[in-house]
């Protein structure tokens, strides 16, 4: 009695993945959801631990009158000041960019008289002040501001990292669709295009998951930025490694058994 294929839930193995061709296009579309939801929470709960209590302390040191007006900062000093500093984020003032006040945090948003200079391990972006826009820079108008949009910030961050990821799967298993049906064809894989874009959609899968955890062991402070930013760019190329190897775990032409591990010498 031929044994029957593995229900497709788990897109950690390449056999897991490889059982998402042959299934119905919704349980991609739940295991999908359900990861980017959690990559999503991981990213605002990483927010909230760790640039929250930063954002807040610099709040409370602004001054009681200031603002962003024409491309301006009307700043009370022209001393460079640390507002909040911690591991992941710091907030500084430094009218002149002198650079008197660098910080050892991951990421140091440095506001000038015209610009904000953004720097970390990775290098530095400036950024104009908008000419036609007005921006409080002071106590009084930020702290409401800021205790009124915390929970909504985490929400939206949620939500927005959801829908990215999976806006970018369904076009990146677009683009993968066409080379896999073809490669698959020479291989004498079942698929037709229908499957080969839901196993391309699977195999993006096992990334995200990787970058869940990375993202809370950074969180947790198990690694840093630059850790960080090799398990990212790790993470595109694992997509790739489980297209070529799952491939072979997808059933042959006329196969109805569980697909045999490629790998595994035959008795």
């Amino acid at each position: 009695m031929d044994a029957p294929i593995p229900a497709a839930w788990q897109p950690v193995t390449p056999q897991g993945v490889a059982a998402f061709a042959h299934a119905p296009w919704r349980r991609l579309l739940l295991v999908q959801l359900i990861v980017a939801l959690l990559v999503g929470i991981a990213t605002a709960w990483f927010i909230q631990l760790s640039y929250y209590p930063t954002i807040t302390s610099a709040i409370e040191q602004l001054p009681v009158k200031g603002e962003i007006r024409a491309g301006k900062l009307t700043w009370n000093s022209a001393q460079p000041t640390v507002l909040a500093a911690g591991r992941f984020l710091a907030l500084t003032v430094d009218l002149d960019h002198a650079g008197q006040k660098r910080t050892v945090a991951d990421v140091q948003f440095e506001f000038g008289r015209t610009n904000v200079f953004i720097h970390s391990l990775l290098g530095y972006a400036v950024v104009n002040y908008p000419r036609d826009w007005v921006f409080a820079s002071n106590r009084n108008e930020i702290e409401p501001l800021w205790g009124a949009w915390r929970p909504p910030i985490l929400v939206l961050t949620v939500l927005g990292v959801t829908a990215a990821l999976m806006a970018s799967w369904y076009l990146l298993a677009t683009l993968y669709a066409g080379p896999i049906w073809l490669l698959g064809f020479y291989l004498n894989r079942d698929l037709d295009w229908r499957r080969s874009w839901r196993f391309c959609g699977a195999t993006l899968l096992p990334g995200a998951i990787l970058m869940l955890f990375a993202i809370s062991f950074y969180t947790l402070g198990v690694m840093d930025l630059v850790q960080l930013s090799f398990v990212y760019a790790s993470h595109l190329v694992l997509g790739w490694v489980y297209l070529l190897v799952a491939l072979f775990f997808v059933r042959r032409v006329g196969e109805t058994s569980a697909p045999k591990n490629p790998f595994k010498p035959s008795n």
